[in-house]
C-alpha cells in the first residue's frame, strides 16, 4: 500500500501536487532553454533579410501576428504531443528572424553590441526576480489573468495604431507599458505553474517564452532610443 500524498507548504500555501508542479517547471525550464537555440539562428537569418522586412513593417507585423497566433493554435492542439514541442521550436524560430530588424538597427550604432548585452541581461534579471517572486508569494494570482489580457490588447492596438502616427513619445511609452504587462505576466504565469494550475509544460513554455521576448525586445528598443550611439 503506498502512502497517501501529503500536501507540501512551499511558502505560498500547501499544494498537494507540488511534486508534480515541480516536475512541469523543471521541463519548462529545460525546454525554454532549448527554445534560444532556434530564436538565435532566426534572429540571424532575420539580420540577413532585415531590408527586406523594414521595407513594409505594416506587412511584416501582420504576418508576424498570423503566424505566431496559427502557431499558438497548433501548439495547443498538438501540446501533450512531440508535434507540440515542435511548433513550440517553429514558433521561437520565427520571432527570432522578426526581431532582424530591430537588431540589424541596433548593431549598425557603435554601441550596439553593448545595448543587445544590456537588454538581455535586463531579461535575465526581470526573469529571476518573477520567479523568486511567483515561488514565494502566498496569494493566488488567477484573478489577474483578464486584466492582463485587457492590458495586452490594448498595447496591441496602440502599437498598431503608433506604426501610422509614428509618434516617438508613445513609441517609448508603449515599450516601458510592455516590460511592466509582460514582467506581471511572468510572474503570472510562473505562478500558476507552482501552484499545479498549469500542467503542460509545453503551454507553459510557451507563455513564458513570448513574455520573455517582448520584455528583451522592449527593453533593447528603450536603449536604443535613449542611450544609443549612432555613427
Amino acid at each position: 500500500m503506498q502512502p497517501e500524498l501529503q500536501p507540501v507548504n512551499t511558502g505560498y500555501g500547501s499544494i498537494a501536487a507540488a511534486p508534480e508542479s515541480q516536475k512541469v517547471l523543471r521541463n519548462t525550464y529545460m525546454l525554454l532553454a532549448l527554445t534560444m537555440v532556434p530564436t538565435v539562428i532566426g534572429a540571424y537569418l532575420g539580420i540577413q533579410f532585415a531590408p527586406v522586412m523594414m521595407a513594409s513593417p505594416f506587412m511584416t507585423m501582420i504576418v508576424m501576428l498570423a503566424s505566431v497566433i496559427g502557431l499558438q493554435f497548433a501548439i495547443i492542439r498538438y501540446r501533450d504531443s512531440v508535434i507540440g514541442i515542435g511548433l513550440l521550436l517553429l514558433m521561437t524560430f520565427l520571432l527570432g528572424a522578426f526581431l532582424g530588424p530591430m537588431l540589424n538597427v541596433a548593431l549598425q550604432m557603435r554601441n550596439g553590441m553593448q545595448l543587445v548585452g544590456y537588454a538581455a541581461a535586463g531579461t535575465g534579471i526581470i526573469f529571476f526576480g518573477m520567479g523568486t517572486l511567483a515561488a514565494t508569494i502566498k496569494r493566488d494570482l488567477a484573478p489577474m489573468g483578464k486584466f492582463l489580457f485587457v492590458g495586452m490588447l490594448a498595447l496591441l492596438v496602440a502599437m498598431i495604431a503608433n506604426m501610422f502616427l509614428q509618434i516617438p513619445a508613445l513609441a517609448l511609452t508603449i515599450s516601458s507599458l510592455v516590460i511592466v504587462v509582460f514582467s506581471l505576466y511572468l510572474l503570472y504565469d510562473l505562478n500558476r505553474i507552482i501552484r499545479g494550475g498549469e500542467t503542460n509544460y509545453v503551454m507553459a513554455t510557451t507563455g513564458v517564452y513570448l513574455s520573455l521576448l517582448n520584455i528583451f525586445s522592449s527593453l533593447l528598443h528603450l536603449l536604443m532610443a535613449l542611450g544609443g550611439e549612432k555613427d
